[in-house]
């Protein structure tokens, strides 16, 4: 029984995966944006799973980094640290989101 590929599929394999081989930089990102991408099931919605996950996470960061240390300056700039670094380690998961969306076609 095999379901119909999405980019939510594709985005949620692509944070499992992510989470789990957080320990392997760069190979870890690479092998979830590949699992990722197959599950998303074309290039296309592949590259919007990559992309969404960085950008829910960076922006929940930045505004919620706030809260954490009490003070409200500091929290906005932590949180758009936070959220840069959410974006630059997209790379990897890209490229592995666009070889496993076009292994999918």
């Amino acid at each position: 029984m095999n379901k119909k590929p999405s980019a939510l599929r594709g985005m949620l394999w692509m944070i499992l995966i992510s989470v789990l081989l957080f320990w392997l930089p760069g190979i870890g990102p690479l092998i979830a944006g590949f699992v990722g991408g197959k599950k998303a099931g074309s290039v296309g919605s592949a590259i919007i799973a990559a992309f969404l996950p960085a950008i829910i996470v960076g922006v929940f960061f930045f505004f919620f980094s706030a809260t954490l240390s009490g003070f409200p300056g500091l929290g906005f700039i932590a949180g758009a640290g936070s959220f840069v670094m959410a974006l630059t380690g997209i790379g990897p998961m890209l490229i592995g989101a666009i070889i496993g969306g076009a292994m999918a076609e």
